[in-house]
């Protein structure tokens, strides 16, 4: 009895996951996920003066307010370094989780998605801290004046930084994403062709809604967003000829 009992927890008569069975594979994959997010959090505290460094190179010097401000700072940037080394791990389980409700050609289809996307996610962290954060902080240190002088909180920092970067991250999945619902039949190039003044707008109310309420900041994604809708438009034309 206590046979059959585990039986049922672990696949039903016709070979399918029970409720119960993918609740333990969820909660496995989860925590193998929060590990190596740890994991991750304590390699990059291991390197925190060198990764801070490089995230205040843009705007210098910054300063703390409060006594704990500092620490904490650290900590929320060693968390957040480690997701981010994490995240191809996280991808995988998420991937690995809904393998057995793929069939064969979904497997190999999401097997390509799930690597791209981790990188496409990453070229917009990079290009937004590279090509834009610097100019966007310089522009904001320019409001200086023999009365005004910038003395940026790192704290405050750091949250400017996670809240400017960030949507670049997604943003830059735009051209995938349409690729895929274009795959799936949902749009057509004629369609997108046909929408593109819409888009510019959108693009300016949706970097206002994820930037920092300033001109500049809104500009520079909104712009890139209109040019990824380009690229994923050239995809699905000239490469799925949608």
């Amino acid at each position: 009895m206590a046979t059959e009992q585990t039986g049922q927890t672990e696949t039903n008569d016709d070979g399918s996951m029970s409720l119960i069975a993918h609740l333990e594979e969820l909660r496995r994959r989860l925590i193998r996920s929060l590990i190596a997010v740890a994991v991750g959090s304590a390699i990059a505290y291991f390197f925190i003066e060198d990764i801070m460094h490089w995230l205040t190179a843009p705007a210098g010097k910054l300063y703390y307010l409060q006594p704990a401000e500092a620490f904490f700072t650290y900590l929320k940037v060693a968390v957040a370094t480690g997701f981010l080394l994490a995240l191809p791990v996280v991808f995988y389980h998420v991937w690995r989780f809904f393998l057995p409700a793929l069939t064969v050609k979904e497997r190999m289809v999401l097997g390509l998605l799930v690597p791209l996307s981790v990188l496409l996610f990453f070229g917009g962290l990079a290009f937004s801290f590279y090509a834009v954060l610097p100019f966007v902080v310089k522009f904001f240190m320019g409001f200086g004046n023999s009365e005004l002088e910038a003395m940026f909180s790192i704290d405050k920092y750091f949250d400017f930084i996670v809240t400017f970067v960030l949507p670049f991250g997604f943003m830059f999945e735009l051209p995938l994403v349409l690729a895929v619902l274009a795959k799936m039949g949902f749009v057509t190039s004629q369609g997108l062709k046909k929408y593109f003044r819409y888009v510019i707008f959108i693009s300016f109310v949706v970097a206002a809604m994820l930037t920092p309420p300033d001109v500049v900041s809104q500009t520079m994604l909104a712009i890139p967003l209109i040019a990824l809708y380009g690229v994923g438009y050239g995809v699905v034309r000239f490469l799925l000829k949608k």
